[in-house]
């Protein structure tokens, strides 16, 4: 397997806790606390390392909090490049009402970026000796919004093939530029792309199939939540319906979803076998309140129930 590097501009110190029951104004006891490292490319190395993948994480780190993630970072045991930066990272909170099952998540925008820290992250991400980059994650504010899209381009040339999971703006210059191996939005982030409402799985498709047979990635793949999701490709788009399971959390399905598609591809399997490696690892992220993201136990469990291709 070819060594991976993920970049994360706006990682997270990802903060979980359990409540009886939320009230407003009135102080509510916690427990089951939980800290972990987080945001899209860090999540996404969490796991390909897990899976027995080699990972090396660009972030930016920065202020009194920035400390605290390089920490958490080293606890999982990951292998980092950090770009330091002045504003403080970002604290990310999910909390667990018991009563009614229910999950709340609070996500600050993060730290305004100064034009000298951003370029030092291109300058260092110039330098990654690797055979794929998986940019994954918002930008935070300061960032060009064509950020992405300058990373592709540097990093392209070289061979090195790149894997895109973001929103907006930075999705959209991203896809622009091309010459992409996956590109997984959500189907909210794709309709943003598109501008119009992909109201059936075969507008989804139909949308994911425009973006590669216009040569921008070999792969689209769209997460559809509870309906499942699609994966577009030369050989026509392909459905995978939602496994039957009970979800104590979104956070990081996306994200595992990714790194189970990375992690299979460059394992040797085919596309549409990762596209069901991908599945699994999605829905194992989702069994676990928090911050937990896919474990490989819980993978190789789940990949038993995806229909096969």
């Amino acid at each position: 397997m070819n060594s991976i590097a993920t970049l994360t501009m706006n990682p997270t110190i990802d903060v979980s806790y359990d409540v009886a029951r939320m009230h407003h104004t009135h102080k509510m006891r916690t427990d089951n606390e939980w800290y972990a490292p987080g945001g899209g490319g860090i999540n996404v190395a969490r796991v390909l390392v897990r899976l027995g993948g080699n990972a090396r994480c660009y972030y930016l780190s920065g202020g009194a909090t920035g400390p605290a993630l390089d920490g958490l970072i080293d606890l999982h045991q990951l292998v980092r490049t950090r770009i330091a930066i002045t504003g403080p990272t970002r604290i990310a909170s999910a909390v667990l009402e018991r009563e009614s099952g229910k999950e709340y998540r609070f996500t600050p925008k993060g730290p305004t970026i100064a034009e000298h820290e951003w370029r030092e992250c291109l300058d260092r991400l110039a330098q990654a000796d690797c055979g794929t980059v998986v940019l994954s994650g918002s930008l935070p504010p300061g960032v060009p919004d064509d950020f992405y899209a300058r990373v592709i381009r540097l990093l392209r040339p070289r061979g090195i093939e790149i894997v895109l999971d973001s929103s907006g703006a930075g999705l959209a210059h991203g896809i622009e530029a091309g010459s992409l191996l996956l590109v997984k939005p959500s189907l909210g982030e794709l309709r943003q792309y598109v501008g119009r409402a992909l109201d059936t799985r075969e507008e989804a498709a139909k949308a994911a199939m425009a973006i590669v047979e216009a040569g921008k990635a070999r792969l689209v793949a769209v997460t559809m939540g509870h309906e499942g999701a699609v994966l577009a490709r030369q050989g026509g788009p392909v459905f995978l319906p939602a496994l039957k399971i009970e979800a104590a959390s979104a956070v990081g399905a996306g994200d595992s979803f990714v790194a189970g598609m990375v992690f299979a591809l460059g394992s040797g399997k085919d596309e549409l076998e990762a596209f069901r490696f991908g599945i699994a690892a999605g829905s194992a992220a989702v069994l676990r309140a928090g911050a937990g993201l896919a474990h490989p136990a819980d993978i190789e469990r789940l990949l038993g129930q995806v229909q096969p291709l």
